[in-house]
């Protein structure tokens, strides 16, 4: 599979800049592996496709406000800051993204906050974007990231235009967000309401909860045409044993497990035992799915609508099949569809 195999016109319009009025009820288009066949429901309508002792496994990692404005020392000139991982709690040194970054050298000092009551020192280059900060704060540790999340904002994706409201802080965030550490939402989980969950439950579907913290290499271009040459970036991952049991002995009992979003999968496949069955992890993954590969955890998942010549289009091809991911899409964008972090959702069965 090569990378131009991913590529297609996707409308400007059908980007989302905005989530839907209520969670559960932005489109659901469900697509059968087995028949071809293609439906079109709300999301809501979920509930009709699980029964009793299926499993839903969410990724349960909490966004932060990862972006902050900062101004340059003597100069004043406003510098975007992107946290991506905090590398040394005790020195508090981060890894960042900075914009523009040609203007941020080794040595420079950011000033953050109406009264710049937090500095930060660019003590390393990373990539052409990438830095290290250092930064300096008169306070504990648990001051110093209130005062982070005080002074960042929702790391909304960029190619969402507009500025971030209030409501962002809330919808770009899953109900049943948790461990703080994700600088993108796993926006699949976006779509589940409480009562929606509440609905699942009563019917009797389980659910196992993992923790990976997604960062911005989700997003990274593929640039290079052979895929087996791309690298995807790290990113922290968690799954106890509450959930290798949950999800254990749902397979054992041939029941569906369904992987809520392309984090959650890539989670799974990262931990599986020799006998294809879910084992324990604590570490980082950097696991990279395309086509063809054979899925051994989940057999059904949730999914966005991604944009062309992404990874995650990639993985959705590879669980789907090529050809009928090509046809969903195509009928996605004739009816209307809305793409990627606050657009519709998609059932593979």
């Amino acid at each position: 599979m090569k990378l131009s195999n991913f590529n297609f016109e996707l409308p400007k319009e059908l980007l989302a800049e905005y989530p839907a009025e209520h969670r559960d009820e932005s489109k659901l288009m469900v697509v059968h592996r087995d028949t071809g066949k293609i439906e079109h429901k709300m999301f809501k309508d979920i509930v009709d496709y699980f029964d009793e002792d299926d499993v839903m496994v969410l990724n349960n990692t909490k966004v932060f406000p990862a972006r902050l404005f900062g101004n340059k020392e003597k100069t004043g000139a406003r510098i975007e800051v992107f946290l991506l991982r905090e590398l040394n709690q005790e020195q508090r040194l981060w890894d960042v993204l900075v914009d523009p970054a040609r203007k941020i050298r080794i040595g420079n000092k950011l000033y953050f906050g109406d009264d710049e009551s937090l500095v930060a020192e660019v003590i390393d280059n990373t990539t052409s974007r990438g830095r290290t900060l250092r930064f300096l704060y008169d306070g504990s540790y648990t001051d110093f990231r209130r005062k982070l999340r005080e002074l960042g904002e929702t790391p909304l994706p960029k190619y969402i235009k507009r500025e971030v409201t209030p409501e962002d802080e809330e919808r770009y965030q899953t109900i049943y967000a948790k461990h703080e550490g994700a600088v993108a939402a796993p926006t699949a989980g976006l779509h589940f309401s409480k009562h929606l969950l509440k609905r699942l439950e009563i019917k009797g579907i389980q659910f196992a909860e993992v923790t990976l913290h997604v960062g911005l290499g989700t997003f990274n271009p593929v640039e290079v045409e052979d895929l087996s040459k791309h690298k995807m970036d790290s990113e922290e991952l968690v799954i106890d044993e509450k959930a290798t049991e949950v999800v254990n002995n749902a397979k054992a009992n041939k029941r569906r497990v369904c992987a809520v979003g392309t984090t959650v999968m890539r989670g799974l496949e990262s931990a599986v035992s020799s006998e294809h069955t879910l084992n324990t992890f604590e570490g980082w993954t950097n696991k990279f799915i395309f086509p063809p590969y054979d899925f051994s955890i989940a057999n059904c998942m949730i999914t966005n609508f991604h944009l062309p010549k992404s990874t995650l289009m990639m993985m959705v091809s590879a669980f789907a099949g090529h050809d009928l991911i090509k046809k969903a899409y195509k009928q996605a964008i004739l009816e209307g569809y809305r793409f990627y972090s606050y657009g519709d959702a998609m059932l593979i069965l």
